[in-house]
């Protein structure tokens, strides 16, 4: 694997449903140094404080079978705005000039929601998409496994 490089003022967001770290490359491309910009949390309440009732079932229009409907799940849903949310500020970001390219790190499934959502100018500010689940690392072991 070719090793990672960033360069002064690049963005590394690390993140996954919950929280997400954005690091500044305050050194170079030679010897980074992630610097805290922002931390952003975002709770999610447990599956019974979020819904209020049972699965549904469906009944059958000809005879009397029924079947169950599976139960939306908050977690997912809570989790998804909190990704979709932070794609449309670093796409602001990218936009406004703070920052001309980032370094994504999260898990596969935040990857994917946040594939969705970004727009043609974030997508090309993007160097690279790592799936890993980072984000409750200390940023000198974030920095280390990025860069080695």
């Amino acid at each position: 694997m070719e090793k990672l490089k960033s360069a002064t003022g690049d963005w590394v967001v690390v993140c996954d449903g919950r929280k997400a770290l954005i690091l500044e490359n305050i050194g170079d491309a030679l010897v980074p140094n992630l610097h805290t910009r922002e931390v952003k949390e975002h709770p999610v309440p447990s599956t019974h404080e979020q819904g209020s009732d049972v699965p549904g079932r469906k009944f059958a229009s000809v005879g009397g079978s029924r079947s169950a409907v599976e139960q939306t799940d908050w977690h997912h849903q809570v989790e998804d705005a909190f990704l979709r949310g932070l794609g449309a500020e670093l796409d602001q970001a990218v936009m406004t000039g703070k920052t001309r390219h980032i370094v994504l790190v999260a898990p596969p499934h935040a990857l994917g929601v946040l594939r969705h959502v970004f727009p043609g100018r974030l997508r090309a500010a993007i160097k690279a998409e790592i799936a890993h689940d980072y984000v409750n690392l200390p940023v000198g072991e974030i920095e280390k496994r990025l860069f080695g």
